[in-house]
Formats: structure tokens, sequence, C-alpha cells
């Protein structure tokens, strides 16, 4: 009897192992069944033109699925609609892994391809393809010219920032492009149909034309999502072009694109978030701590400042039109507390964090070295909060970026004054793991002739990044920034590349003050860039008044008013400042010695070598 018993037992785990594994297979089969059963009969079954053995390469199109959509129902889209990673890694790394998108300290993350017009020779219209060695395959570009692109920012007969991005200054060119000077190059072997992932995957949203696409089968680089557009535009000079329509959409896109995903970006001092959008781009938000009119407390340490949400986008505005192109798109947006991070966030420890206040407004304060605690929560109304999204740079896998110690960085401890040694490898790789400095006097605070020692330190001996710190000290000085301790720059391109402006949320923080040893680097070296200080003059005009051009640029915000007014007329007074400042090295150590002409045809013609 026992014996019988144990055999039934055993019977029935085995039909219900069974039946478990038929409801497996047919959750699995069903989402592929209904997307072949609506697809059009004439339509193909695949949106790329690869071979069977790499379409089922491991890895690629782990793609996060629609809020309640089966996981199988999201790699069956994936698998189904998206090239495999040997032929773009076009769009990102898709893990579902927060940490996976945890690869730089700073901001970012994405893919490549190659640069479209900017690389037209002389003459040339500015669609048209540069000339390139028969040995190499053709680069991607935007097929077909282009018609007349106007200005970023908002236009009109009035606009103060058409007429300025009219101006002679504004108009000078970059050298012409090689390989060697854009940061993705993409073979015009890579075929990917967007019409065909559209029909396959409905959360692909498709911003080009219908038909817009080459004689090869590829789609045309306007069937792009706008933040791979924005990466295809990095080149050795800029992040992007003066007058890149990318980037105006992207700014839009990043104020209104669906989030999917939201996760916690580790470490810092301050709570930051990774939000990833329907169109797989991804950019970091930090929300509002202040409001616009509160200044920093004056006994606030520069380093426990709140990071302002404004501050960064304010920066890219304010970099845009310093013409420097230095500091990644940045737009403001209002975002629901509930539907847009909590109800999509993976991350369990943020969730955690979640709580209604006593005003019955929905807060939540995350997980951060400094301010993240129910003290210090961040909280809605009931639930909407405002905040910053600044987009990503492209992935540390795909473009890897070197971290420079800025050689007047300053100190971080409270009774102690900045220390600044010079980098070596060693030193840099102890101090990328703590912002902990050594405690001991700083040399730049107390030797006016500190500058010559960095002239003779590499990077700054023999190639132009001094006139880069030089640009970057009056970029800080105008928004009041006093936390610059590293920089970055892209790897690929060398020393003979430009300074990236991350990380600007300290600005912006008193109107009332003018930090004048911000301006020490520029005071102890005497040197600037001819193209700077002309456009430093142009701004200081009536006609060009940097308030009033700021005031404008950031009107087409969502969140505007970006800035307090006194912080607007802040910017006109420090930038008298500056020109007084170069005014006083040129006294003292003659214009050729202190301006650099960079417009002139021999300087341009060493640069390109």
């Amino acid at each position: 009897m026992k014996m019988i018993l144990v055999r039934r037992f055993r019977v029935l785990i085995l039909m219900a192992f069974l039946v478990a594994c038929a409801l497996h297979i047919v959750l699995d089969l069903l989402p592929k069944l209904e997307r072949s059963g609506a697809q059009p009969s004439g339509e193909p079954g695949c949106s790329c033109a690869q071979p069977a053995a790499e379409a089922a390469a491991p890895g690629w199109a782990q793609a996060r699925g629609r809020p309640g959509e089966p996981p199988a129902a999201a790699s069956a889209a994936g698998d189904a609609g998206w090239p495999n990673k040997h032929t773009l890694r076009i769009l990102q790394d898709f893990s579902s892994d927060p940490s996976s998108n945890l690869t730089s300290h700073s901001l970012e993350k994405l893919p490549p391809a190659a640069e479209p017009a900017e690389g037209a020779l002389p003459g040339q219209d500015p669609g048209a393809l540069r000339p390139l060695d028969s040995a190499h395959r053709p680069l991607l570009r935007d097929p077909g010219p282009r018609g007349p692109v106007p200005p970023p920012g908002p236009s009109g007969d009035g606009s103060l920032l058409a007429r300025l991005f009219q101006h002679p200054l504004y108009q000078v060119a970059i050298p012409p492009l090689t390989e060697d000077d854009v940061l993705f190059n993409v073979n015009s072997d890579i075929r990917f149909n967007p019409k065909a992932a559209a029909a396959e995957n409905p959360d692909w949203p498709h911003e080009g034309p219908e038909d817009e696409f080459l004689p090869t089968g590829d789609a045309a680089v306007d069937s792009y999502p706008n933040w791979l557009k924005f990466h295809i535009g990095i080149n050795r000079y800029e992040l992007y072009s003066r007058h890149n329509p990318a980037v105006e959409a992207l700014l839009r896109d990043l104020g209104a694109q669906k989030i999917t995903s939201v996760a916690m970006k580790s470490g810092g001092t301050q709570l930051k978030l990774i939000m990833t959008f329907q169109n797989y781009g991804q950019a970091l938000f930090k929300p509002m701590k202040q409001t616009r009119e509160q200044e920093t407390p004056p006994d606030f340490f520069y380093f426990s400042d709140y990071e302002r949400h404004n501050a960064e986008i304010a920066a890219f505005h304010l970099d845009r039109i310093l013409d420097f192109r230095r500091v990644p798109p940045v737009a403001g947006r209002m975002v629901n507390m509930t539907k847009e991070i909590r109800d999509v966030t993976r991350d369990k420890k943020l969730w955690r964090t979640f709580f209604i206040s006593p005003a019955n407004n929905i807060c939540f304060y995350g997980e951060c070295s400094y301010y993240c605690s129910t003290e210090h929560a961040l909280c809605g109304k009931p639930d909407q909060i405002e905040g910053s999204l600044a987009a990503f740079l492209p992935d540390l896998s795909l473009a890897k970026r070197k971290t420079w110690r800025n050689p007047w960085r300053r100190s971080y401890h409270k009774r102690k004054k900045a220390e600044t040694r010079l980098q070596t490898p060693a030193l840099l790789a102890r101090e990328t793991q703590s912002l902990q400095p050594r405690r001991r006097p700083c040399k730049w605070e107390v030797d006016p002739d500190y500058c010559e020692e960095v002239k003779q330190t590499p990077p700054y001996d023999s190639s132009h990044r001094i006139l880069d710190v030089m640009d970057m000290t009056i970029f800080d000085f105008l928004m009041g920034n006093m936390d610059r301790h590293h920089y970055e720059t892209f790897e690929k391109f060398g020393n003979k590349t430009f300074i990236i402006h991350l990380d600007n949320g300290r600005g912006f923080g008193k109107y009332s003050h003018d930090e004048l040893s911000i301006l020490v680097p520029l005071q102890q070296c005497c040197r600037i860039r001819r193209s700077t200080y002309l456009r430093l003059q142009l701004l200081a005009k009536e006609e060009h008044k940097l308030s009033l051009l700021m005031a404008e640029s950031l009107r087409g915000d969502r969140v505007a008013p970006v800035l307090y007014q006194p912080h607007l007329e802040a910017l006109d007074r420090r930038l008298r400042v500056v020109l007084q400042a170069v005014r006083d090295c040129v006294e003292k150590d003659g214009l050729h010695s202190v301006v650099e002409d960079d417009l002139s045809p021999e300087h341009r013609a060493s640069a390109r070598r």
C-alpha cells in the first residue's frame, strides 16, 4: 500500500512539472504568434540584414519591456527587432542591472557611429561627403545636402540669439575632419530597418520620414534617435556643432520622452537618478532642492553645498553662448514621482525610501553621502517634482574617457587650505578612489609663479590644454562654481582635444558675491585664446549683453524661469571682472604674450597636424 502511494505521488509530481513546462512554452510563444499575426503579409520578418548566427548572438537586445509586460515579450521584441551587438552596439547595453550604467563617477552612457555634415571640405555643400582613401571603407554619413539650419534657441526678427550666432566669431569653421577626428566610425555595411523595427516593437518611436532610406537599404541618419545623432556628432573639437538640429530635438526629448526605468547613480555626495527613456536614451536626473531665489548659506563650505538642478540647465546654455560647446545637453522637466520614478524603478533601495509626508505629499530620499535622509527628503506637490535631465555621453566601454586632476584643485577639508600637487599616474589612481585631500598647504594659493611649474608638466607643456583650462576657469567664474576638482577628456583624441565641462550643479549659488579665487589660474598664467577674448568683449557690448542672451536662451526651457534675475545681472558684472583681469595681464606681459591667436591660418594648420 505504501509503495502504491509513493508511485502515485511521483506521477503527480511529474504531471505538475509537465504542466508547468507547457505553460511556460505557451507564454513564450504567445507574444510572437500575436506579433506575426498582426504583421502585414508583405513585410519582412527581420529588421536587419544579418546572418542567422549573428542574430542569435547572446547578450544582445535584452531590452527592457513595458511596465506589466512579461519578460518573454520584452526578450522577443529585442531578439526580433534589433541588430546584433557587432553591427552597431548602436543602441545601449540594455542590461537591467542598475550597476551596468555606473561606468563613470560623472555623467553618462551610450554608443557609436560617425560624424555627419561637419566633415565637409571648405567650399563644399555641408551635406556633401568628404573624399576618403579608397583603402578605407566609407563612413556612414547623412545622405544628400541639407537646407540652411536655423541657429539654436529661440529665433525671430527680434532675437538677440539669432543675431549673435550670425556674427562672424560664431561662424569660424573647425578644421576638416578625418576618421581619427570623429569619436565613432560606423561602416556602411551596417543595416538597420526602422520600419520593420517599428512594426515588431511598438515601443520604438520612429523619428524620421517614412521612406528615408539609403539605396543600399540602410536607414538614413535622420531615422536614428536624437541621443544617437548627438553621439555621432562628437569629434575632436566639439561635443556638438553650432547648428546641429539634433541638439534642439534632444532637448525636447529630455523634457517629453516616456521614462521606462529609473535607478540611483552610485557615488557622489548627493542623490542623482539615471533615467532611461522608451527610445533607449538615458539621462542623469538632479532633483530640485532649493528655490530660485535662495543663495548658498554663508556658513556652508562649497563642497557641502546643494547641487542645483537649475545650475545644470543654465550651464549648458551659458557654455553654448560662449561657443565652447563642451557641456552635454541639459533640459528641465516636471516629473511625476509616482508614475515616472516609483512605479518604474527596479532599484529596491530607492523604492524603499518612498513615503507620504504629513502634508500628504509623495517623498523619497534614496541613498548617498549627504542629504539622503527623511530630514532632507525630496517631496512633490503632491507628486510632481522639478529637476534637470542631462544627456549621457557614450558609455565608457565604447568611448573611454580620461580623468585629470585639476592643477588648481581646492581643499575638501574644513580646516586646511587646498593642497594641489601636479598629477602623476600613481597619484591619480589614489585620488579617483576618494575625494579626501591630502593635508598640505596649496601652492597655487601661496605661490604667484605656480603656473610656470604647471606649464612644465605634461600635458600642459606642449598642447593647448592650458588654454582649455583658462576657458574652463572663465566659465566657472561666470557661474560662481568652485567645485572643479577633476575634469575629463576623450581618450581616443589624446591630449589634443577639448575638456568636457561636466557636473556644474554647484554653480549659480550666490548672486551677491563674486568668488575671485576662481580666477586665479587666469591671473597667474595670463593666457587666453583670441577667439575667447573677442567673444567675451562682444558679450560685454550692449547689443549682445550676456544677461539678455541668457534670459532669451533659457526662456524656451520647460521649467522657465530657470535663473533668478539677480543671477543674470551677476553674469554681466563678472564678465567685466574677467575682461579687467585680461587687460591687467596685457599691461604686464604684452598682448602677444597673453593672447594666443587661434584664428590665424598658421595656428589652424598646426591644430590639424
